[in-house]
């Protein structure tokens, strides 16, 4: 029976915390009823914007080298569609067009973090080629393998760890998708901090009306220390990423802050005092002389290889501590497989209904089967050998990482993707040389590999959120996984042909399209593929952190995570999260801070909305050809005093908005 008009109030108060032992989680839309899902709709609305929104990032990714967030966007559009055709209970189908048309974020990712270095090594004259079959079907056969890789762990990270993970960017979705069903002024702190946070963000992308990092260079004293000591402290001032410390909250964001705060104040100092030889010792892939490098430079070619080995071994951890959870998930498609399985869809409530296993077993065989015969034709040139130890690299890597992924996503918001498919590229080039393919091909070879595994990884972060965001609302699971390949589809064919394009007209290094992360990508293949070791002694040392945390219990990832992303970036989550702690403990109220902590989650998932759709506005008209930023401005001293001023009012604004009523009413 379909669900009769009906109003939704907003998130159960226990959708963010613990569970309590024998509480249960109670979505919005009532496991026991029916509501509209998947129609001509949803599905026609999730199209359209996987196709726009993949030209879209595309752009943007290879010009800036990130790619902006899909989700909430397309949600902030799914709800103005229905909002503007007055459609009634539109929750369900908002949730659908948001999963469909947000594959094309972490299908861009994968294809433009890799792929391009084909054409970035084809322009200094290695005679490789890259056509539009390779790319499409290296976005699609990794897009589909991220999702059947993760299905089998979608009750453990939505469903079994409900509270743990603070899921930033699928709380700010689901924040604007209940939106759309709120009545009277429930969503008004969001629309107000929405609009507040995409201001301030438009102003600084579109105009440069400020600098978009602080950094101490400004600073007579900060320049010395920049340029003798190689020390330096930078914070992003953007709306959107005080928005998601303020979700991650103190604890995570602290683990996050101390993983930076060891790489940028201890590691990337100490590096220049072990001199040239030493260092080419420790990188081989490194070139020429220490004195001449930026400190972000020290940290891109030696420091930041210590939070990929970390990140690799916090992953190995996290496989090992739910090897159980792996094992019952294949234990259950063998069951099924056989016809044993005692499991029965009809007994399942549906809010926790997946795809058969059975079907995800047979998926995942058909999927590295033609990736096999992918390899096998269009990339080693029929050798056999060659295409089994490929397929191999493909298979172990990307299921290993893929909870790596999730992980990351469900803590912090922001998924590892290029460290981890760094750590493949060098892994797969190496034993790419060790079984004789090199050259030319192998640089090829290598790059296609990659882009599958860096497409699997990214579309397996990505995905965990739109679950997530399902589990939250009341979706039912296996219709979002079914037209989540319809979405992986559209997107790998767009990007093919968008990339294209590009190259065409733009070209891709100096002079066009910088993509700095596929130019960097194939920085390390080009050495690797004639012969020059990997920093294995980073990568170790890396390992070693993240076992000796695991061991006094701090979340390795999480610290991990802090090693590999920018300063800049770290430091205004622990912002975010100190001002969460402030928020929450101004009463000695519990119930006062109670609601206070909740409206700062709404005014938080307003920023991260605002921004991610000023962003898109913003790339668009970067993409139009018009620049309307302020001549070096941004980059002056006054951009950089003013952009701690901007900041510091909205911090502020964010306090006062969330404190200026003793109560809010829930």
């Amino acid at each position: 029976m379909q669900e009769k008009e009906e109003q939704t109030v907003g998130l159960p108060e226990n959708a963010g915390r613990e569970l309590k032992e024998g509480e249960k989680y109670h979505p919005v839309m009532s496991p026991d009823k029916v509501y509209p899902e998947v129609n001509v709709r949803s599905v026609g609305w999730g199209i359209v914007m996987a196709v726009l929104f993949s030209a879209a990032a595309a752009y943007l990714g290879l010009k800036i080298g990130q790619v902006f967030e899909a989700a909430i966007p397309i949600a902030i559009i799914a709800v103005g569609l229905s909002s503007a055709t007055k459609r009634k209970n539109a929750l369900g189908e908002n949730v659908i067009i948001q999963s469909i048309g947000a594959c094309s974020g972490v299908i861009v990712a994968g294809a433009i973090f890799t792929l391009p270095a084909i054409y970035i090594l084809q322009s200094k004259g290695i005679e490789i080629s890259v056509d539009f079959y390779q790319v499409f079907l290296s976005s699609l056969l990794g897009g589909v393998l991220g999702i059947l890789f993760l299905i089998p762990f979608r009750k453990y990270f939505v469903s079994d760890m409900h509270g743990k993970y603070p899921f930033p960017e699928a709380t700010a979705t689901t924040q604007v998708l209940i939106s759309g069903e709120k009545g009277g002024d429930q969503a008004r702190p969001l629309i107000i901090a929405g609009l507040a946070g995409g201001l301030y963000d438009f102003l600084v992308a579109t105009f440069g009306a400020w600098a978009e990092t602080f950094t101490s260079k400004v600073l007579p004293f900060g320049e010395t220390l920049y340029t003798k000591a190689k020390l330096m402290f930078s914070v992003n001032v953007g709306a959107a990423i005080l928005g998601l410390g303020y979700i991650i909250g103190l604890r995570y964001a602290a683990i996050i802050c101390a993983g930076s705060a060891l790489i940028w104040f201890v590691v990337v100092p100490v590096m220049p005092l072990l001199g040239d030889t030493a260092l080419h010792a420790i990188n081989p892939i490194f070139e020429g002389s220490v004195d001449g490098m930026t400190t972000e430079q020290i940290f891109s070619t030696f420091a930041r290889h210590i939070g990929i080995g970390g990140i690799a071994m916090a992953g190995i951890i996290g496989i090992i501590r739910s090897w159980s959870i792996i094992r019952s998930a294949v234990g259950l498609a063998a069951s099924e497989m056989k016809g044993k399985s005692k499991a029965s869809s009809v007994a399942v409530e549906r809010t926790q209904r997946d795809l058969p296993m059975k079907i995800v077993a047979i998926g995942v065989g058909i999927a590295l089967l033609v990736t096999f015969v992918f390899f096998f034709v269009g990339v080693v040139d029929f050798n056999i050998w060659h295409a089994v130890v490929g397929i191999l690299i493909v298979a172990v890597i990307a299921f290993l990482f893929t909870t790596v992924a999730a992980n990351a996503i469900a803590i912090v918001g922001t998924n590892p993707v290029s460290g981890m498919t760094l750590m493949t590229l060098i892994l797969s080039s190496v034993i790419m040389v060790a079984v004789g393919l090199k050259g030319a091909s192998g640089m090829v070879a290598a790059a296609i590999i990659g882009g599958v595994v860096c497409t699997a990884l990214s579309m397996a972060g990505g995905f965990i959120t739109d679950l997530k965001v399902g589990y939250w609302l009341g979706s039912t699971p296996a219709k979002q996984q079914t037209w989540k390949f319809l979405g992986t589809l559209v997107s790998a064919a767009t990007v093919g042909g968008v990339m294209i394009i590009l190259n065409k007209t733009y070209g891709f290094g100096e002079g066009g399209l910088v993509a700095p992360q596929a130019n960097a990508m194939a920085a390390v293949i080009e050495p690797l593929m004639g012969g020059t070791g990997a920093p294995w002694l980073l990568y170790g040392i890396g390992a070693a952190i993240a076992i000796v945390l695991t061991l006094c219990r701090v979340p390795a990832l999480a610290f991990a995570l802090g090693m590999f992303i920018p300063l800049s970036l770290n430091i205004p989550l622990l912002i975010g999260g100190l001002v969460a702690w402030y928020v929450s403990t101004r009463s000695k109220d519990k119930d006062v801070n109670t609601a206070r902590s909740e409206k700062g989650t709404l005014v938080a998932s307003g920023f991260i909305a605002g921004g991610a759709l000023m962003g898109v506005v913003s790339a668009v008209i970067k993409f139009g050809g018009l620049d309307l930023t302020i001549p070096h401005w941004n980059t002056s001293a006054g951009g950089q005093w003013l952009s701690l001023v901007a900041y510091g009012a909205l911090i502020g604004f964010f306090i006062w908005f969330v404190l200026r009523n003793k109560k809010e009413k829930q």
